[in-house]
């Protein structure tokens, strides 16, 4: 058996124990990274590290460092709550509303997880409080996250143009991130038909939904609690604890702006504004601003280190080493020379854009992309189909699929759902992950690579 081959088993059996058994495969991929690297390529600790993404690595730290601290204090909260007082209390927009914000905190460089994780809990409850469908609301969270996903100064989107320009391939930032955008917005328009977006009826004061009484309630409860449990002079000492509890100051509304929300917002918009109008380093600018709210507001960042997205970091980092000991031993030439030696390049494009959606539907995305577009490499510097689009159809391919209950953004909805059969709602969403899984790859394929597009 050949080295090379070797090489790309070792791969599948990472993806394959990643799944199965829950661990993270970026320390596999080191391991791999190490193993094939001495004992089948034999090659130095030197050349097994010249893989290791640098860049990507402080593009991770400093963006989800500085997003840690915008969690901490608030400014997420407050992002939420405002965007929910637009629709003015309009249940027919909600769903809408959590695909616009869920796909704005990706864009401006959040980890899809992170978002996903911070908006479902609140649109599913949305979702659960006004009748609309837990899948209808749970798929427009997940698209809205991946249609901001591969914005230029966003964790996906700086990896694959990492990527690219790693492999100086010819890239163009904004028609990724267009191509991801369209993909998530046409899917969503469709399942808001589907399921049930146009009945839903507006009228309801939405805004007010999250902010509701939480410590009344739970003041009642304990009241309650205490009464049933000591009797009349239980009831007397719970009520004046009550009593005195309402006379205590309210902690201040998280719908509020305060100096830290305002710095932390001014912060986020200067990323934009220095990635964008200026081409500073995304990672390396997201971190000083990271440390000067850090600086200002200890208190609100104190946790925010440890909050970095760190195992998204092992594993990116992970594999794309392990990427860069193939390039090193000519596995990916070989690889590619094996898919373009098919004949057809229109064939074998189809044919890495469904690996790329099966996989990912029970890995990781991120993984993923980064194993298969330097595999790509070799036909697309042929000439025959377009790198653009490839890399395009290659991102949404990998991406798309994530409202699988078996990937990391379709768990979360699965476990941001209160009141729900979870059996069902997990039966729904695999059912759904499966059409996506089956229909989006030959979609993007036919929209973005057939036509030749870059």
């Amino acid at each position: 058996m050949s080295a090379e081959l070797i090489s790309i088993l070792v791969l599948v059996v990472v993806f394959v124990i990643a799944t199965t058994r829950s661990i993270n495969m970026g320390a596999l991929a080191f391991a791999a990274a190490f193993g094939v690297g001495e004992l089948v390529a034999d090659l130095d600790a030197e050349q097994i590290f010249a893989g290791f993404p640098g860049d990507l690595f402080v593009v991770l730290v400093g963006v989800t460092y500085l997003f840690a601290i915008a969690r901490a204090n608030g400014t997420t909260d407050w992002l939420v709550h405002a965007s929910i007082r637009l629709v003015g209390g309009r249940i027919v927009l909600i769903p809408w509303v959590m695909f616009v914000l869920t796909g704005a905190l990706t864009a401006i460089g959040a980890v899809s997880p992170a978002a996903v994780a911070i908006v479902a809990p609140l649109a599913l409850s949305f979702a659960v409080r006004y009748e609309i469908s837990p899948l209808l609301m749970g798929a427009m969270v997940v698209h809205g996250a991946q249609g901001g996903g591969f914005s230029p100064i966003s964790i996906y989107g700086s990896i694959v143009n990492g990527i690219v320009e790693r492999e100086n391939l010819p890239g163009n930032e904004v028609a990724l991130f267009l191509a991801s955008l369209v993909v998530n917005l046409v899917i969503a328009g469709v399942v808001f038909v589907l399921f049930g977006g146009l009945k839903l009826k507006g009228g309801a004061e939405v805004a007010q939904a999250k902010i509701k009484a939480k410590s009344k309630a739970k003041a009642k409860a304990e009241v309650g609690a205490d009464a049933s449990a000591t009797g009349q002079h239980g009831q007397e000492a719970a009520q004046q604890a009550s009593q005195e509890a309402s006379q205590e100051p309210a902690p201040e509304d998280d719908t509020r702006l305060n100096p830290a929300r305002i710095a932390t917002l001014a912060a986020l918009v200067a990323l934009v504004v220095a990635v964008l109008a200026f081409d500073l380093d995304a990672g390396l600018t997201s971190i000083t601003l990271a440390v000067l709210l850090s600086a200002c507001w200890p208190e609100d960042s104190r946790s925010a280190v440890s909050q970095i997205a760190w195992p998204t970091v092992l594993l990116i980092c992970g594999v794309l080493t392990y990427v860069g000991v193939l390039d090193e031993m000519g596995t990916i030439d070989w690889a590619g020379e094996g898919v373009s030696g098919i004949g057809i390049p229109l064939l074998s494009s189809v044919l890495l854009c469904y690996i790329g959606a099966v996989v990912s539907a029970f890995a990781s995305s991120v993984g993923i992309m980064g194993a298969l577009i330097p595999l790509a490499v070799p036909f697309l510097a042929q000439g025959e189909i377009g790198a653009v689009g490839m890399v395009a159809a290659l991102a949404v391919s990998a991406t798309v699929v994530d409202v699988s209950p078996f990937s990391t953004n379709g768990a979360l909805v699965l476990a941001a759902a209160p009141g729900v059969d979870r059996e069902r709602f997990f039966r729904q969403l695999m059912v759904y992950g499966g059409i996506v899984v089956a229909v989006v790859p030959a979609v993007v394929w036919l929209a973005l690579v057939v036509p030749g597009w870059g």
